[in-house]
């Protein structure tokens, strides 16, 4: 696949261009990427890829814009069909749809209300937050990834919005790993993985940014 065939545009810090950038990864799938300043000034090709949402990520594949990051993954998983991320049994492929659509339903809101409250809010989000990584463990069992014994689908998904977690805890005043350790472990195992290693930004600059974010909207 030409380098040129494929083109993200992205935003450093967003979870959801990462989950695309490490599906690429595992791909091993060349491509070519362009930032894209979600502030102010939006590409014309990023505003005509995505009138809709006019969010990040889009992928471009031979000028085709796709949007929307699980249905890029599920995108990519079908167009370089090999290695899978996805099950091979229908069952299989439904349950990590469902996660799929929990973590992309549940999981960013909720540690965002973390960062954008104090007091009481706070630490409902906090509580909320913690439920949900509580039914995430559930989920996993007591296999190594979500899809069993093989980094796929759900771990892409999800991996990536973890590394908002430690602003999630500076500002929330509580540990992942005390509240949920099974979850904890995951990341840890997920974190291991070149692609996902190569590809998270720092959880510094993360927090940083959170930071910034919490004085635009008048928190601090």
């Amino acid at each position: 696949m030409a380098k040129e065939d494929v083109l993200l545009l992205d935003f450093w810090v967003s979870p959801f261009c990462s989950r695309v950038k490490i599906a690429l990864a595992e791909k091993g799938v060349a491509y070519q990427q362009r930032g894209e300043d979600i502030f102010g000034g939006k590409s014309e090709l990023f505003l005509k890829s995505n009138p809709i949402y006019q969010k990040v990520p889009v992928l471009l594949h031979d000028g085709k814009p796709m949007c929307e990051s699980t249905n890029i993954v599920q995108y990519i998983d079908e167009t370089w069909p090999s290695p899978p991320l996805l099950p091979s049994s229908a069952y299989d492929r439904a349950r990590a749809r469902f996660w799929a659509d929990f973590i992309d339903k549940k999981l960013f809101d909720a540690g965002g209300n973390i960062w954008k409250t104090k007091g009481e809010d706070q630490a409902a989000a906090k509580k909320e937050l913690i439920q949900i990584l509580k039914y995430l463990e559930g989920g996993l069992g007591d296999k190594d990834y979500f899809g069993g014994d093989s980094f796929g689908f759900v771990d892409i998904i999800a991996i990536p919005l973890t590394n908002w977690f430690f602003a999630y805890e500076k500002f929330g005043n509580f540990k992942v790993e005390e509240e949920c350790p099974k979850f904890a472990a995951w990341t840890k195992r997920c974190l291991g993985r070149e692609s996902v290693a190569k590809t998270l930004p720092d959880p510094q600059q993360v927090f940083e940014f959170v930071s910034m974010m919490r004085k635009m909207h008048g928190i601090e």
